[in-house]
């Protein structure tokens, strides 16, 4: 049996945070998720915000969660509402990488200079004569 996840990540606002949109909404979006057939369900807090991650059975049954109007009411409640959610399907935030990142090039001040060219050095081959001497006579 395959379960169907989706993630709800809640950002903290400028006057109130993640957290205390929780403690409001965590009843009544549970108990939603539950009356809809949820087989999982996961809270979990970060410095940033919250995020809280459901389970359905089939995929159908999402947006009908979705829709209703106590979950659409919770959501409209977010501290921030213009920047402040994100809804996505699967699981999300701590879920982490498949595959690790590769390292990004260092940007500003630790960036490694690029090589430059030497400009190309010119030698000028003279011949060698003996200096004259105060009587005329080399050595």
């Amino acid at each position: 049996m395959s379960l169907h996840w989706w993630t709800i990540e809640v950002l903290d606002g400028p006057h109130s945070s993640a957290s205390r949109w929780r403690d409001a909404h965590q009843e009544t979006m549970v108990s939603a998720a539950v009356s809809f057939g949820a087989r999982e369900w996961h809270w979990q807090t970060f410095g940033w915000g919250v995020l809280f991650e459901v389970a359905f059975d089939s995929e159908e049954t999402w947006p009908e969660f979705r829709a209703l109007p106590a979950v659409r009411a919770a959501l409209d409640a977010v501290p921030d509402p213009v920047n402040g959610l994100l809804i996505y399907p699967g699981r999300g935030g701590s879920a982490g990488r498949v595959q690790p990142r590769r390292p990004r090039p260092t940007a500003g001040a630790g960036a490694v200079p690029l090589p430059r060219e030497e400009p190309p050095s010119r030698v000028t081959l003279a011949t060698a004569e003996p200096a004259p001497t105060a009587a005329g006579v080399t050595v």
